[in-house]
């Protein structure tokens, strides 16, 4: 009753030697190196698709804008919508802000203005812009209008 190895699988060893495919310590090779595959091509075909037009392009943000959960509650509160247009433009803004070495950052759109972090890319508070005559910002070490 000779069993042969190759019929069994052995814990915690990775590959047997003589052995090649799965579980073999040589690279998978590709028929053409940096060719998208076809998972790329679909998952393109589909992102494109699903872009609704006249958004701004994300991919070129690189780290996207977080709100904190108050900044959540005071837009929600104060029925603040930022389209998105203006949500990359809030972005430039925070570019320029952190390229200056800002920290706390006043943002002035048309509607609102926000308290960022400009380090952690973090919309720390929200106003509306109607609201703001009268009221005094502290805390902050910048200001951006658009």
């Amino acid at each position: 009753m000779g069993i042969q190895n190759s019929q069994f699988l052995y814990p915690n060893v990775t590959s047997i030697p003589g052995q090649s495919g799965v579980g073999s310590s040589e690279p998978a090779k590709r028929s053409e190196r940096g060719a998208p595959g076809e998972f790329d091509s679909a998952l393109k075909k589909v992102l494109d698709q699903d872009a609704p037009t006249g958004s701004p392009d994300l991919s070129q943000v690189r780290n996207p804008l977080k709100f904190s959960t108050h900044a959540s509650q005071r837009l929600a509160e104060r029925k603040i919508q930022l389209d998105p247009a203006t949500m990359a433009k809030v972005n430039e803004a925070i570019d320029k802000a952190a390229a200056k070495g800002l920290e706390d950052t006043l943002v002035l759109t048309p509607n609102a203005a926000l308290i960022v972090s400009a380090s952690s890319r973090t919309v720390i508070t929200a106003m509306d812009r109607s609201q703001l005559q009268g009221n005094v910002f502290t805390n902050i070490d910048g200001a951006v209008v658009i």
